[in-house]
């Protein structure tokens, strides 16, 4: 159960030696735009409030060269209130610009989370299989969370930081333009090594956040597996697992750790030496009577007011990069494109006749399930390997159920995701009544066909809530009903009845009792299609005779495909279609199949299991 960190990381990506920062912040901007008036005026608020700090030293020049030189207690005394004011000002307008980007903000993030959910409810299963779960948790929770935060407070002040450092100078050059230059002198070392400290934390920003996720994935399957880590007496791996990928997101972040440090050891060193000059220099002059104590104050008072903005300059690129890669992580997400059958199917190849286990007789009727020429292959298959179905052609008559069976691997279950396009087919193609499930939509054809698998997937919710996912307009009276059918009536003695919780993936419950609640859900809004992928494995001989004699009344009324590894589920159906190697077989009766097929013979009497056992 244990994940490394190599496989979930190349999902993501690392990140692009390249990559601009700003054009991935950028891609913010839709979300951004309907509350741009709140941030536009709390950053214009900022601004106010940061140039009002460079008003103070204007004041302190006024009041040396002035009141203070000329012995004026009340000059003073005004000054002290000018600066009292300013003061008092400039904290009113930082604090109403939190204000102003405090609601905003918490809804551009709640609508990039609803919008990222969304999407990932649309993107094909296979993607889900490629990624693991916990990636996607620290996007929609760590990565929102420091975008967020970047909207709050970095990109606001390299605003007004940029604005406070331009006017600051200019007001230091318009006092003494001699010292000014002494100060500027650190300005295109500055420069540079922030762009080296950009290229680097980039990509040490990019890794950490990947590991983060990877982390989240094992604590997530660590809490979800707990029964077998448990069972297995695995606690120990998996802490060592846990903890060695720790270590690497502890490394990670000193790393991170230790860039920031130089990049802020170096930011703030440079100007305390450029000041150190312009005061030694400054106080000369002063001696020798060519600069006023008044403006040497102001200078002095503006080149330290001018500290912090440039100081800030570390962090405030770290935040902006640390915002960039979870833009780049939020994106990754987004871009990938839903598949569709359209952009991946091909014609069906022409066909001999009699190929597929069918003949021609059948083909003519337009009703029903049709697979016609259907193959498929994962995306993500090495080149060349064979598809995993090859020209798969299976009519199932309407109202008729048909069972499919097959070897392990043989891809029974492959082909029933095909059905309500949990997979695109690859080529063929797929029909209902006639119509391809490509030209339906994916709301229209989920109404249309309702499914229930193997490994019975159960929500944080209700019985009743669960089983009522099968149908939207499901009342009381259908979900009493899909209960009786799937004998679940084990419902009406939990504490609560049909309300009671059962708890994250159903665990509070039995597999047999998981098994039968998916089943209520599929056939709880009366399908015309059902597919059915072995939904009675987990159930004992007692409740499955049960279970299949309510069934067959939903199966008359019904087009099934059911896929069956028992004679007792075979003899539901009305016909037996038998995959082999990713091709229909043979089609026929129970009895049929028994008479001509010897792989069938094979698998209904258990040989094949016992042939398996012993194959090397």
């Amino acid at each position: 159960m244990a994940v490394t960190s190599e496989p979930r990381a190349q999902e993501g990506g690392a990140a692009p030696r390249h990559r601009s920062a700003t054009r991935s912040l950028l891609r913010l901007w839709p979300y951004v735009r309907p509350v741009r008036a709140r941030l536009f005026g709390a950053a214009g608020v900022a601004v106010v409030a940061s140039c009002m700090g460079l008003v103070i030293p204007l004041v302190l020049k006024w009041m040396v060269d002035g009141p203070v030189a000329h012995r004026d207690p009340g000059g003073v005394w005004l000054g002290g209130a000018l600066l009292l004011a300013l003061g008092t000002a400039e904290a009113a307008l930082f604090g109403l610009r939190r204000w102003l980007v405090g609601r905003p903000l918490a809804s551009v993030e709640a609508a990039m989370r609803a919008d990222l959910y969304r999407h990932l409810q649309r993107l094909p299963v296979s993607f889900h299989d490629r990624w693991a779960s916990g990636q996607l948790l620290s996007r929609a929770t760590t990565d929102l969370m420091l975008l967020r935060m970047f909207l709050a407070f970095p990109l606001t002040f390299l605003v007004v930081n940029g604005v406070t450092i331009l006017a600051g100078f200019g007001i230091l050059l318009s006092q003494e333009w001699t010292l000014g230059l002494v100060l500027m002198v650190p300005a295109v070392p500055l420069m540079i090594l922030c762009s080296l400290f950009e290229t680097r934390y980039a990509t040490v920003a990019r890794t950490v956040q990947d590991q983060t996720g990877d982390l989240t994935t094992v604590v997530e399957e660590g809490v979800l597996g707990v029964r077998i880590v448990k069972g297995f007496g695995r606690h120990r791996s998996q802490a060592r697992a846990f903890r060695a990928l720790s270590e690497q997101v502890r490394s990670t972040e000193l790393r991170k750790a230790r860039l920031l440090a130089t990049i802020w050891a170096l930011i703030m060193t440079l100007p305390e030496l450029a000041i150190g000059a312009a005061l030694v220099l400054g106080t000369v002059r002063v001696a020798d009577g060519d600069l006023s104590a008044g403006t040497l104050v102001a200078f002095l008072s503006t080149a330290l007011t001018l500290r912090w903005p440039v100081e800030s300059l570390g962090f405030l690129l770290a935040m902006s990069q640390d915002a960039a890669t979870a833009t780049d992580r939020y994106f990754d997400v987004m871009d990938a494109e839903p598949a569709t059958a359209a952009d991946r199917s091909r014609p069906a190849p022409p066909r001999e006749p009699g190929e597929g286990g069918e003949g021609g007789e059948e083909r003519k009727g337009e009703g029903g399930l049709r697979f016609e020429g259907v193959e498929f292959v994962y995306a993500d298959a090495p080149p060349g390997e064979p598809p995993v179905l090859r020209g798969v052609d299976l009519h199932i008559r309407p109202g008729e159920t048909m069972a499919l069976v097959g070897a392990t691997g043989s891809g029974k279950t492959t082909l029933t995701a095909l059905v309500p396009r949990l997979h695109e087919v690859t080529r063929g193609r797929i029909t209902l009544d006639g119509r391809d499930i490509t030209a339906l939509s994916r709301e229209e054809l989920r109404a249309l066909v309702a499914v229930a698998f193997e490994e019975p997937t159960l929500f944080s919710a209700t019985a009743g809530e669960n089983v009522l996912m099968g149908a939207a307009d499901a009342g009381r009276e259908e979900l009493l009903r899909a209960l009786e059918v799937a004998q679940a009536d084990f419902v009406h003695a939990l504490p609560e009845g049909t309300d009671t919780e059962v708890g994250e993936q159903g665990l509070s419950l039995s597999g047999g009792q998981r098994q039968r609640l998916a089943l209520a859900r599929a056939v709880v809004g009366g399908p015309r299609f059902l597919v059915l992928d072995d939904p009675l494995s987990a159930l004992d001989v007692h409740t499955e005779a049960l279970v299949e004699a309510a069934l067959r009344q939903v199966l008359a009324s019904t087009t099934a495909l059911v896929v069956a590894h028992r004679p007792s589920t075979v003899l539901l159906a009305d016909r037996v279609a038998l995959l082999s190697e990713g091709r229909i077989a043979a089609v026929g009766t129970h009895q049929r199949l028994l008479r001509e097929s010897a792989e069938y013979r094979s698998l209904m009497s258990g040989q094949e299991a016992e042939e398996g056992e012993g194959s090397p």
